[in-house]
């Protein structure tokens, strides 16, 4: 039996970034199997941040933001620039349809009612909006072939700006969403 820790947040929000990335840099240091982190970060802000504190060639960070025209029609939520600096100190960027709403998401707001989906997500927002992300990424980067299945991985997410939620998961492709298993919780808020 190994003893594990959780580092619980106040409350959600950016106001944890820096030590929820203290946290993943800590279970790193003792998880030698892990080899991809996934963040969600619309900007690309976090995902510098955790490039920055991680100095280890042997982990691929891939940043995830939201799809284009999430926020707006053909408008983009991280700039190409920013993109470009990340390039720089070796993560991609991945914007794809989100996986708990996606095309879904256009059928409801049209004609109202929810997708099976929604309760998925909703499900996982019982423990923290970040899980959900955490989850819903690691769908979306396993059928993008960013990241192997079968493999436990950290997955980052938080809520609008900042993350305040780690978590070690092994992912699957979204065909088999109910298959994915989650092994530890580095840090999450508690509110």
């Amino acid at each position: 039996m190994a003893r594990k820790f959780i580092t619980y947040f106040d409350k959600e929000g950016n106001d944890y970034t820096d030590e929820l990335i203290l946290a993943v840099k800590d279970k790193l240091d003792i998880s030698e199997n892990i080899k991809y982190i996934l963040i969600a970060s619309t900007t690309g802000e976090s995902a510098l941040k955790l490039a920055n504190a991680i100095d280890n060639d042997e982990i691929t960070i891939i940043n995830v933001s939201h799809n284009v025209g999430f926020s707006g029609d053909n408008e983009s939520d991280i700039s190409e620039d920013m993109v470009k600096k990340l390039e720089a100190e070796g993560i991609k960027t991945y914007q794809g349809l989100h996986a708990f709403s996606g095309a879904a998401r256009g059928v409801t707001n049209k004609y109202g009612g929810f997708s099976p989906l929604d309760v998925v997500a909703d499900t996982l927002r019982m423990f923290s909006h970040g899980v959900k992300v955490a989850a819903e990424i690691s769908l979306m980067a396993a059928d993008a072939g960013l990241i192997p299945v079968g493999e436990e991985i950290i997955a980052i997410g938080g809520r609008a700006h900042g993350v305040d939620t780690a978590v070690i998961l092994t992912p699957v492709n979204s065909k088999n969403m109910f298959n994915m298993q989650f092994h530890e919780i580095i840090a999450m808020p508690r509110d």
